[in-house]
C-alpha cells in the first residue's frame, strides 16, 4: 500500500521548540492545569493576533461557550449563525439554552453573506449576537459584518477555529468582534493536541471566563460555588505545545499557501474545476485547499480516488439546516452552502507533504478527465 497522505495532520517543529516548553514544564514538576506556560502562550498569542487579552481554554468549542455566556446569551436569545460551518460552531448556542438562526453563506467568501444577514435582521431585529466562521481559512466580509452588528446593537462573535494567521485587510481575524475564538485541534494549522482560545480587548470579560473555566470557585478558603462553572481551563502541558507552535505558524501557512497555488497551477485547466476565492482584500492561512465541480467528475469520483490510494479528503461541511438536529431551526438566504457542499471537495493539505506526494495526488485526479 502506498504511504499514507492526511488531509491535515499534526506538525510539530524541526527545531524542537514544543518540547522544550514541555520539558520546562517536567522540570518544575508542573504537569497540572494552568502554569507558567498558560501564563504565557495566552500573552503570546494575543499579541500575535492583535488582541489585548486571551483565555487559554480546553477547546475551540469550549471558547465559543464562553464568548457566548460572556456575550450575556440566554435561554430564549436568537443567535445569527453561518449555516455553512461544522457543528461545532452551533453547538454551544444550544448549550446556553438559546435559539439558533441559521444564515446563508455568499459565493465571494464562502462565509456569511451580509445581505442574508441584513434580511435577518429585518426579520429579528432583537438578536442577540451574530456568530460568523472563517471558513477553510478564509475571512468573512467583516465591514459589511460589523456594520450591521453595530446598527441593531448585536454582539459580533467570531469562530475563527480554521482561520489564525489570517488577515483582512491587514488585520488579523478574530479581532473584528468583541470575541474571537480559536482552535488547536489536531488538524489545525498549529495544534496543542486539543485545546482552544478565546480572545477580547475586554479585560473584565476574559477574567469572568477564566473564573467560569476553572469551575466558578469564589474567593473563599473553602470551596465555595456561587455561579455554575466549567472545567474548560488548559493545562500547562498543552500550552507549552502551543508556545513552540506559534512560533513555526508564518511557516506553516506558507506551506500551505504553497499547496494550494500548486493544486491551482496543475489542475486549473481541467474542464469545470473552480477553486476556493482568493479576495484581494483577504491574507488567509489557506487552512485546507478546496475546489469546486461543475462537470462530469463529482466530488465523491475524486475522494473514492484518493482513498483507493490511501490519501485522504473530504466534503465540504454539511451546512447546518440540512442537519437531522438542526433542521427545525430558522433559515434565511438561499442555496449557496447547499450547492457548496454538494460540488466541493477538501484536498489534502498537509503541510508535511512533499512535491512528490502533490503530484501523486494531482496525477489521480487528473486521470478522471481522461
Amino acid at each position: 500500500m502506498n504511504k499514507r497522505i492526511y488531509l491535515s495532520s499534526p506538525h510539530m517543529s524541526d527545531e524542537g521548540y514544543e518540547q522544550m516548553y514541555v520539558k520546562e514544564a517536567f522540570d518544575t514538576n508542573w504537569v497540572a492545569p494552568l502554569g507558567a506556560n498558560v501564563d504565557a502562550f495566552e500573552k503570546e498569542f494575543a499579541e500575535k493576533v492583535g488582541a489585548k487579552h486571551a483565555a487559554a481554554l480546553s477547546s475551540g468549542t469550549a471558547a465559543i461557550h464562553m464568548a457566548l455566556k460572556a456575550a450575556g446569551v440566554g435561554k430564549g436569545d436568537i443567535v445569527f449563525c453561518q449555516n455553512l460551518t461544522f457543528a461545532a460552531t452551533v453547538n454551544p448556542v444550544i448549550y446556553e439554552n438559546a435559539i439558533p438562526v441559521f444564515i446563508d453563506s455568499d459565493y465571494e467568501t464562502w462565509n456569511m453573506c451580509p445581505k442574508a444577514l441584513e434580511e435577518a435582521f429585518e426579520k429579528y431585529p432583537e438578536a442577540k449576537a451574530v456568530l460568523v466562521v472563517h471558513l477553510y481559512g478564509l475571512s468573512a466580509d467583516m465591514d459589511k459584518i460589523v456594520d450591521l452588528c453595530n446598527k441593531y446593537n448585536a454582539v459580533l462573535i467570531e469562530d475563527a477555529a480554521e482561520s489564525l494567521g489570517t488577515y483582512y485587510k491587514g488585520q488579523h481575524t478574530g479581532t473584528f468582534g468583541e470575541y474571537g475564538a480559536f482552535s488547536f485541534n489536531g488538524n489545525k494549522i498549529i495544534t496543542t493536541s486539543g485545546g482552544g482560545m478565546l480572545v477580547s480587548d475586554n479585560e473584565e470579560r476574559i477574567a469572568k471566563v477564566r473564573f467560569w473555566s476553572t469551575q466558578a470557585r469564589d474567593k473563599a478558603r473553602h470551596y465555595q460555588h456561587s455561579e455554575l462553572g466549567y472545567n474548560y481551563r488548559m493545562s500547562n502541558i498543552v500550552a507549552g505545545i502551543g508556545r513552540g507552535q506559534l512560533k513555526v505558524l508564518n511557516e506553516r501557512v506558507a506551506k500551505k499557501k504553497y499547496i494550494f497555488e500548486y493544486y491551482k497551477r496543475e489542475l486549473g485547466d481541467l474542464e469545470g474545476i473552480g477553486f476556493m476565492p482568493i479576495n484581494d482584500w483577504n491574507e488567509p492561512n489557506y487552512w485546507l485547499s478546496c475546489i469546486t465541480l461543475s462537470g462530469k467528475v463529482r466530488p465523491m469520483d475524486i475522494m473514492v480516488a484518493l482513498e483507493n490510494d490511501n490519501i485522504e479528503s473530504r466534503p465540504i461541511w454539511k451546512p447546518m439546516n440540512l442537519q437531522p438536529y438542526y433542521d427545525k431551526y430558522d433559515y434565511i438566504g438561499g442555496d449557496v452552502g447547499e450547492k457548496l457542499f454538494e460540488n466541493g471537495v477538501c484536498l489534502p493539505s498537509d503541510t508535511k507533504m512533499t512535491d512528490e506526494d502533490l503530484e501523486r495526488i494531482c496525477n489521480i485526479i487528473k486521470k478522471l478527465w481522461k
